[in-house]
């Protein structure tokens, strides 16, 4: 039995998810958005969900030029903070719909009078239940430790919200199987140097930024690589002093002239030039990266180590 066939499957689900399901956000969206307007955009959400909430910020402030603010939840659950916001639309995003700080934050800002919307692929989540509105991506159930079809599937989906509220991204374009073979075949050339090296650093900058977090989160969930991610920008303001020989830099977007001096392996993920939908391609190198890595060293990423599928933190 093949190590992660759980997650291998699920990688490879992604193109029918997504086509499946791309109108309906959209339309499900426009029914309860369209037409409002907000002064602040506020985006809750943990692990995964909140690298898709980093996606929608440059996609919301580039967009539809409203400020965004991701949460700190603790400010809230924690602290018990009497925050006060101005007229704000809030999202919670937890493929589980578990996340009871999630939940909490997007129940005090509906009891403030604000607009709630919950992003998730569970119904009847407690999540649902305390937001407005609630957008299920049905991606059908995802067996392994590994958010992957969930996590493009809320990339498209706050794509799609933006286009809601009144931004014209145009239609979405959305990966084939195609270009999960291609996607597949640079990621065994370059998971050698993965497993060898060590750290492993994920860099990105602007849409792209979310998919190096994610890639490094990946890395670590699922082959128990040592992996951190930064901006582009914010890398040569210090992390860049431990590039050296045997450690190995993912580039998502353009590589900076003097990296490849340091000694470092640079691995450059394919471009799909599919302008702001690149996320939602991009990532898929990153979880074949984390897989076959996981493989080489004789993980099971769909068993992650000392991790639960749903995690619940306050």
């Amino acid at each position: 039995m093949a190590l992660g066939k759980w997650m291998e499957k699920e990688i490879t689900e992604q193109p029918e998810v997504l086509a499946a399901n791309a109108d309906r956000y959209l339309s499900e969206l426009k029914q309860v958005l369209q037409g409002k307007s907000f002064d602040l955009i506020l985006l809750t959400a943990r692990g995964s969900s909140d690298h898709a909430a980093l996606y929608a910020r440059y996609l919301i402030e580039i967009h539809l030029g409203i400020p965004v603010t991701l949460a700190a939840p603790s400010v809230i659950t924690q602290y018990k903070s009497n925050i006060k916001f101005p007229k704000c639309l809030a999202i919670g995003i937890s493929q589980s719909g578990a996340a009871p700080d999630v939940s909490e934050v997007i129940a005090y800002l509906r009891n403030q009078g604000h607009e709630t919307l919950a992003i998730t692929n569970t119904p009847d989540s407690r999540l649902g239940e305390a937001a407005h509105h609630t957008l299920l991506l049905n991606a059908g159930e995802e067996h392994s430790i590994a958010a992957t079809k969930t996590y493009s599937a809320s990339l498209l989906a706050v794509a799609q919200l933006v286009q809601a509220l009144g931004a014209d991204l145009g239609s979405p374009q959305l990966p084939k199987l195609d270009w999960l073979e291609t996607t597949h075949a640079l990621a065994s050339e370059s998971s050698g140097h993965i497993v060898r090296c060590n750290p492993i650093f994920s860099l990105g900058r602007g849409y792209s930024y979310c998919t190096a977090v994610e890639t490094a989160l990946k890395l670590m969930e699922c082959a128990l690589i040592p992996a951190k991610s930064y901006s582009i920008a914010d890398f040569h303001h210090g992390p860049k002093a431990l590039a050296t020989h045997g450690t190995a830099c993912i580039l998502y977007g353009e590589v900076p002239v003097d990296l490849r001096a340091t000694g470092a392996t640079v691995i450059e993920a394919p471009k799909p030039n599919a302008g702001i939908w690149d996320p939602i391609w991009n990532i898929q190198f990153g979880q074949w990266l984390a897989l076959l890595a996981a493989r080489a060293r004789g993980i099971n990423p769909d068993i992650a180590q000392n991790l639960k599928k749903v995690t619940e933190t306050l």
